[in-house]
Protein backbone atom coordinates (compact mmCIF):
# COMPACT_ATOMS: atom_id res chain seq x y z
CA UNK A 1 0.00 0.00 0.00
CA UNK A 2 1.50 3.75 -1.18
CA UNK A 3 1.80 5.93 1.75
CA UNK A 4 -0.21 9.38 0.99
CA UNK A 5 2.23 12.32 2.51
CA UNK A 6 1.32 15.65 3.84
CA UNK A 7 4.54 17.61 4.36
CA UNK A 8 4.74 19.40 7.74
CA UNK A 9 7.51 21.68 9.06
CA UNK A 10 10.93 20.46 8.19
CA UNK A 11 12.15 17.89 10.92
CA UNK A 12 15.24 18.43 13.54
CA UNK A 13 17.80 16.13 13.22
CA UNK A 14 17.24 15.16 17.07
CA UNK A 15 16.59 11.92 17.77
CA UNK A 16 12.81 11.35 17.93
CA UNK A 17 10.81 9.74 20.52
CA UNK A 18 7.96 10.53 22.14
CA UNK A 19 8.37 10.50 25.69
CA UNK A 20 6.63 8.02 26.81
CA UNK A 21 5.83 8.56 30.63
CA UNK A 22 4.13 12.04 29.28
CA UNK A 23 1.62 9.23 27.43
CA UNK A 24 1.25 7.82 30.52
CA UNK A 25 0.00 11.05 32.39
CA UNK A 26 -1.91 12.58 29.99
CA UNK A 27 -3.82 9.26 29.68
CA UNK A 28 -4.49 9.37 33.58
CA UNK A 29 -5.24 12.98 33.90
CA UNK A 30 -7.71 12.90 30.94
CA UNK A 31 -9.45 9.35 31.79
CA UNK A 32 -8.51 8.32 34.89
CA UNK A 33 -9.78 10.57 37.71
CA UNK A 34 -12.60 8.45 39.71
CA UNK A 35 -10.21 6.86 41.70
CA UNK A 36 -6.71 5.38 42.05
CA UNK A 37 -7.44 1.84 40.33
CA UNK A 38 -9.11 3.96 37.31
CA UNK A 39 -5.62 6.48 37.14
CA UNK A 40 -3.22 4.00 37.01
CA UNK A 41 -4.93 1.79 34.55
CA UNK A 42 -5.46 4.71 32.37
CA UNK A 43 -1.80 5.39 32.71
CA UNK A 44 -0.77 1.90 32.04
CA UNK A 45 -3.00 1.89 28.50
CA UNK A 46 -1.63 4.77 28.00
CA UNK A 47 1.65 3.62 27.73
CA UNK A 48 0.64 0.43 25.76
CA UNK A 49 0.92 1.65 22.17
CA UNK A 50 5.09 1.93 22.62
CA UNK A 51 5.11 -0.70 24.73
CA UNK A 52 3.63 -3.24 22.56
CA UNK A 53 5.88 -1.97 19.80
CA UNK A 54 9.05 -0.50 20.95
CA UNK A 55 8.94 -1.87 24.36
CA UNK A 56 9.12 -5.42 22.62
CA UNK A 57 12.36 -4.56 20.90
CA UNK A 58 14.14 -2.89 24.13
CA UNK A 59 13.28 -6.37 25.16
CA UNK A 60 14.95 -8.50 22.41
CA UNK A 61 18.02 -6.12 22.77
CA UNK A 62 17.80 -6.93 27.30
CA UNK A 63 17.83 -10.23 26.58
CA UNK A 64 20.26 -10.54 23.72
CA UNK A 65 17.62 -11.59 21.34
CA UNK A 66 17.98 -8.61 19.09
CA UNK A 67 20.51 -5.78 18.15
CA UNK A 68 20.38 -2.46 19.64
CA UNK A 69 19.33 0.36 16.96
CA UNK A 70 22.46 2.98 16.98
CA UNK A 71 20.88 6.23 17.40
CA UNK A 72 24.52 7.51 18.07
CA UNK A 73 24.40 9.91 14.99
CA UNK A 74 20.97 10.65 15.23
CA UNK A 75 17.65 8.91 14.23
CA UNK A 76 18.52 5.86 12.13
CA UNK A 77 17.19 4.15 9.16
CA UNK A 78 13.66 2.60 9.59
CA UNK A 79 14.97 -0.20 7.75
CA UNK A 80 17.22 -0.88 10.21
CA UNK A 81 14.55 -1.49 13.07
CA UNK A 82 12.69 -5.25 12.80
CA UNK A 83 10.11 -5.95 10.40
CA UNK A 84 7.77 -6.82 13.17
CA UNK A 85 8.05 -3.30 15.20
CA UNK A 86 6.59 -2.27 11.90
CA UNK A 87 3.97 -4.06 12.15
CA UNK A 88 2.99 -3.83 15.84
CA UNK A 89 3.65 -0.09 15.51
CA UNK A 90 0.96 0.18 12.80
CA UNK A 91 -1.76 -1.76 14.89
CA UNK A 92 -0.93 0.09 18.41
CA UNK A 93 -0.82 3.10 16.36
CA UNK A 94 -4.07 3.26 14.54
CA UNK A 95 -6.72 4.90 15.63
CA UNK A 96 -9.42 2.89 13.37
CA UNK A 97 -7.86 -0.14 14.77
CA UNK A 98 -8.15 1.78 18.68
CA UNK A 99 -11.66 2.63 17.57
CA UNK A 100 -13.41 -0.72 16.99
CA UNK A 101 -11.68 -2.58 19.92
CA UNK A 102 -12.76 0.21 22.21
CA UNK A 103 -16.63 -0.30 20.28
CA UNK A 104 -16.51 -4.03 20.85
CA UNK A 105 -15.46 -3.26 24.75
CA UNK A 106 -17.98 -1.19 24.83
CA UNK A 107 -20.30 -3.27 23.75
CA UNK A 108 -19.55 -6.51 25.77
CA UNK A 109 -19.41 -4.41 28.78
CA UNK A 110 -22.80 -1.85 27.87
CA UNK A 111 -20.84 0.45 29.15
CA UNK A 112 -17.73 2.54 27.68
CA UNK A 113 -14.70 1.54 29.29
CA UNK A 114 -13.43 5.08 29.33
CA UNK A 115 -9.67 4.50 30.51
CA UNK A 116 -9.05 2.46 27.57
CA UNK A 117 -9.49 5.83 25.66
CA UNK A 118 -5.95 6.60 26.89
CA UNK A 119 -4.72 4.54 23.94
CA UNK A 120 -6.86 6.80 21.44
CA UNK A 121 -5.65 9.77 23.26
CA UNK A 122 -1.54 8.05 22.73
CA UNK A 123 -2.03 7.70 18.94
CA UNK A 124 -4.02 11.38 18.37
CA UNK A 125 -1.57 12.85 20.39
CA UNK A 126 1.92 11.29 18.30
CA UNK A 127 -0.18 12.21 14.54
CA UNK A 128 1.60 15.83 14.89
CA UNK A 129 4.13 14.72 16.93
CA UNK A 130 6.20 12.39 14.84
CA UNK A 131 7.86 13.03 11.01
CA UNK A 132 8.46 10.83 8.19
CA UNK A 133 11.78 10.88 9.21
CA UNK A 134 11.17 8.34 11.90
CA UNK A 135 7.89 6.28 12.65
CA UNK A 136 5.37 8.80 11.30
CA UNK A 137 2.09 7.72 13.30
CA UNK A 138 0.02 4.90 10.80
CA UNK A 139 -3.51 6.81 11.92
CA UNK A 140 -5.88 5.61 9.57
CA UNK A 141 -3.95 1.84 9.14
CA UNK A 142 -5.15 -0.23 7.35
CA UNK A 143 -7.29 1.49 5.50
CA UNK A 144 -5.45 4.25 4.41
CA UNK A 145 -1.17 4.62 4.32
CA UNK A 146 -1.58 8.73 5.03
CA UNK A 147 0.99 9.85 7.40
CA UNK A 148 1.06 13.41 8.68
CA UNK A 149 4.45 14.40 8.43
CA UNK A 150 4.72 16.40 11.54
CA UNK A 151 7.40 17.92 14.49
CA UNK A 152 9.71 16.03 15.87
CA UNK A 153 8.66 15.50 19.85
CA UNK A 154 12.09 16.27 21.53
CA UNK A 155 12.02 19.85 19.85
CA UNK A 156 12.07 22.44 22.95
CA UNK A 157 8.85 23.99 21.25
CA UNK A 158 6.85 21.30 22.02
CA UNK A 159 8.68 19.10 24.99
CA UNK A 160 8.62 22.08 27.01
CA UNK A 161 4.52 23.01 26.44
CA UNK A 162 3.97 19.37 27.06
CA UNK A 163 5.51 20.07 30.76
CA UNK A 164 4.44 22.87 31.47
CA UNK A 165 0.48 21.59 30.58
CA UNK A 166 1.21 18.49 32.32
CA UNK A 167 2.24 20.74 35.73
CA UNK A 168 -0.79 22.99 35.42
CA UNK A 169 -3.33 19.88 34.62
CA UNK A 170 -1.60 17.71 37.73
CA UNK A 171 -1.44 21.20 40.41
CA UNK A 172 -5.06 21.55 39.45
CA UNK A 173 -6.25 17.72 39.80
CA UNK A 174 -4.33 17.36 43.25
CA UNK A 175 -5.37 20.52 44.41
CA UNK A 176 -9.04 19.87 43.91
CA UNK A 177 -8.28 16.36 45.51
CA UNK A 178 -6.99 17.69 48.57
CA UNK A 179 -9.94 20.30 48.94
CA UNK A 180 -12.45 17.42 48.12
CA UNK A 181 -10.72 15.75 50.87
CA UNK A 182 -10.90 18.60 53.56
CA UNK A 183 -14.50 18.85 52.93
CA UNK A 184 -15.18 15.41 53.15
CA UNK A 185 -13.36 15.41 56.38
CA UNK A 186 -14.96 18.30 57.57
CA UNK A 187 -18.54 17.06 56.64
CA UNK A 188 -19.55 19.57 54.16
CA UNK A 189 -21.83 18.18 51.34
CA UNK A 190 -19.88 18.78 47.72
CA UNK A 191 -23.27 19.43 46.56
CA UNK A 192 -24.00 22.28 49.28
CA UNK A 193 -20.58 23.31 48.89
CA UNK A 194 -21.45 24.30 45.09
CA UNK A 195 -19.67 21.25 43.74
CA UNK A 196 -20.43 18.11 41.71
CA UNK A 197 -19.58 14.53 43.98
CA UNK A 198 -16.83 13.07 43.32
Amino acid sequence: MTSAMVKGPSPVTQKEQMDILSHGLWGAIAFGRNNRPSFWLAFVIGLAPDLFSFGILWAAVLFGLADKPDFSRGTPPESSIPSYVHHLYDVTHSFIVFMLVFLLVWYMLKRPFWELASWGLHVLVDVPTHSHAFFATPVLWPLSGWKFDGWQWMTPAILLPNYVLLSLAYAWFLTRRCRDADSSAAGVNPMKAGRPPQ
